[in-house]
């Protein structure tokens, strides 16, 4: 370190130059870098995949614990406990319930295929991940309260200008040399 007036070597700690008697400039501390955002982001990212990996799961658990309940309801498992519009004894027709139930179970299977593959897709850093999540990401934001987190969540650390060019570093594996 050297006086900003004379040039002369000082010693660190020192508070004045003793050639000119000029005050020494405090140290400014370093200012966070590049490398500093981008670890930032990688955890932000691989957070966010864990928490798409236990949603997707949760879906599938809850649908199914769901389609199993609507079954034993309309199927008037419940005895006289259960109220179902077919309780009277009139049935609706023999192909009604199970084309419900299928398609019901269809839809349960995609939105948590579509979780996981977002997932996998920001576990691995991959550019189509963060496009399938932003997609997830829009879906699950009427499944209030926590699709609906998630997906404000997944929005806020995937768009943006910022994010994004983040994002597309952390793609990238500059050892290699070849996209991650």
């Amino acid at each position: 370190m050297f006086c900003s007036g004379c040039g002369h070597a000082l010693v660190p700690g020192q508070p004045v130059c003793q050639q000119c008697g000029r005050p020494v400039a405090p140290v400014v501390p370093a200012v966070p870098g590049f490398q500093f955002q981008l670890e930032n982001y990688a955890g932000k990212v691989r957070a966010l995949s864990l928490v798409w990996f236990v949603y997707a799961a949760l879906s599938l658990l809850m649908g199914l614990a769901g389609l199993t309940f609507a079954h034993a309801f309309f199927a008037n498992h419940f005895g006289h406990w259960g109220h179902s519009p077919w309780s009277d004894g009139s049935n609706p027709p023999g192909w009604f319930f199970p084309s419900i139930i299928h398609l019901v179970w269809i839809s349960i299977t995609i939105r948590a295929g579509l979780a996981l593959v977002a997932a996998w897709g920001l576990y691995e850093r991959a550019q189509w991940g963060r496009i399938v999540a932003i997609v997830a990401a829009i879906l699950s934001l009427i499944r209030f309260p926590f699709g609906t987190a998630l997906g404000i969540w997944t929005l806020v650390v995937l768009l943006g200008y910022q994010n994004s060019t983040l994002y597309e570093q952390l793609t990238w594996t500059p050892q290699a040399g070849v996209n991650r």
